[in-house]
């Protein structure tokens, strides 16, 4: 790693604490200091000076470059997994997945790159289209995948000829440490990859300094705010993957069981805290519907939660923080005094401040529900009377990330396909999870139509059109009207 890059992150001169903490011990993981405007702009500045030579390496050995920093990856597997555990209470098992989509991610991404921002060339014609590196680009990650979502801006934004800007969550900032040290490890060339460590005040400074473009994965909130900070910056391109309140129908379904187990991963997995889980669980009333909440309440009862390296490994964690915590039941009392059934409590639980049991808040009669987001393991249920209705209330939302249906209706599939309005939609599996191989991104606030995963490669470079003729070639010289002989 370059001296800039470890400046940046853990220098301490004037500038404010920063501590990562164990949201399931409250142990201290990591501590350092928050880089303030003039490490921004150093950070930068070295990115920009490092940019062209990276560039000039070739696609070629940046891909040798890329490929082992996979082999990195897996060798610290691990390690990596661990601290993705520490840092935000993952399961084990679940932390181990998000390494191997950091692997995974690679190859995905060189196959993108072939594919949507290659080289064409039509001799014959005498045009051709190349694709051409941005300059710095930064990158905002988040705390909830703090290992795979940055990973999934970074790696094809260095695969173009980029040098990258990184400032991760302020929640997991030893994650990042790891990851870049890996890159470096891998032969990447100093300064290519700058991290910085930061809150608020950090990314700001970050966003307004001299970039060339910003990738954010986070909230709908901070999405508008950068969105607000760039207004009159055209030339600087800003891609935004925000959260949504994602909406998973249940229609005409053979098997409840296999139904419930769907909407519990839709709805629970990472402790409510995937952008793509399901906050509102639409019914289409039917013989199966009591059936079917009595067995979704059955698994509730079962899920284990609980420290990262307990065994039998528990199915989610804490959330990341108390203050997080505290917000949702809040915001559980906030629907229940609206008028909302609470079928199950969410509960704060004696394990730790952060551990909150799932809920479940039937607002089938309640008139006006507030349209947020609340990223944590609380479900809201509505009851309707078609499959029309469940679709039209599905899309009064101000976001569109993802949306499920769970139906073994052919024309319920259709009619839900041809109507629905998320970037990110599945029928009979879970919401909350999406292919590396596909587009990743919402319509409305949840983004604003730069989708990432297999579509990255598009924001990444910028398309170049060219038109060759033939200098020398005296037949080739256009005809012009208008001219006097």
């Amino acid at each position: 790693m370059s001296d800039l890059t470890i400046h940046c992150s853990c220098t301490h001169r004037l500038r404010k604490t920063l501590i990562s903490k164990d949201p399931a011990t409250n142990e201290i993981i990591w501590q350092g200091h928050c880089a303030n405007e003039t490490q921004v702009t150093e950070a930068v500045n070295a990115a920009r000076d490092a940019q062209p030579g990276w560039q000039a390496l070739g696609l070629t050995a940046r891909k040798k470059v890329i490929t082992r920093f996979a082999e990195e990856l897996t060798l610290a597997k691990d390690q990596l997994a661990e601290m993705i555990c520490r840092e935000t209470g993952k399961p084990q098992w679940e932390a181990l997945a998000e390494v191997d989509a950091m692997i995974g991610k690679i190859a995905i991404s060189i196959d993108a790159q072939q594919q949507r921002a290659g080289s064409s060339n039509n001799a014959a014609a005498g045009i051709a289209t190349e694709h051409r590196a941005h300059g710095v680009l930064a990158v905002f990650g988040p705390y909830n995948f703090p290992g795979h979502l940055p990973n999934g801006h970074i790696v094809p934004a260095l695969l173009a000829g980029n040098a990258v800007v990184f400032k991760p969550s302020e929640q997991t900032p030893m994650t990042a440490v790891l990851t870049v040290e890996l890159w470096y490890r891998a032969g990447l060339p100093d300064n290519v990859l700058n991290l910085l460590q930061g809150e608020r005040e950090t990314g700001a400074a970050l966003a307004a300094a001299n970039i060339d473009g910003l990738l954010f994965t986070g909230s709908s909130a901070t999405g508008k705010q950068l969105h607000r900070q760039f207004a009159g910056r055209p030339e600087v391109l800003l891609a935004l993957e925000m959260g949504g309140n994602n909406p998973l129908i249940v229609g005409q379904i053979k098997s409840t069981e296999l139904a419930a187990r769907h909407i519990i991963s839709s709805a629970f997995i990472s402790a409510g805290q995937r952008c793509t889980c399901a906050r509102r669980l639409i019914l289409v009333e039917n013989e199966t519907t009591s059936e079917l909440l009595e067995a979704v309440q059955t698994l509730i009862d079962k899920l284990t939660i609980g420290q990262w390296q307990t065994k039998p490994e528990p199915f989610y964690g804490p959330v990341i923080n108390p203050k997080t915590a505290t917000n949702l039941l809040q915001a559980q009392q906030q629907l229940i005094a609206l008028g909302g059934n609470a079928l199950r409590m969410m509960k704060p639980l004696s394990i730790g401040d952060c551990f909150l049991s799932p809920g479940l808040i039937d607002m089938s009669n309640v008139q006006e529900v507030p349209d947020e987001e609340w990223f944590g393991p609380l479900l809201q249920i509505y009851r309707v009377a078609t499959i029309t209705d469940a679709i039209s209330l599905a899309n009064q939302t101000q976001y569109g990330l993802a949306a499920g249906l769970l139906s073994d209706s052919n024309s319920e599939q259709e009619q839900f396909i041809n109507n629905i309005r998320a970037g990110v939609i599945s029928i009979n599996k879970p919401t909350a999870g999406a292919s590396s191989r596909l587009p990743f991104g919402g319509i409305g606030a949840s983004g604003n139509h730069r989708a990432s995963a297999f579509y990255a490669a598009d924001y990444c470079a910028w398309p170049q059109a060219m038109s060759i003729g033939v200098a020398t070639d005296q037949q080739a010289m256009p005809a012009l009207k208008g001219i006097k002989k």
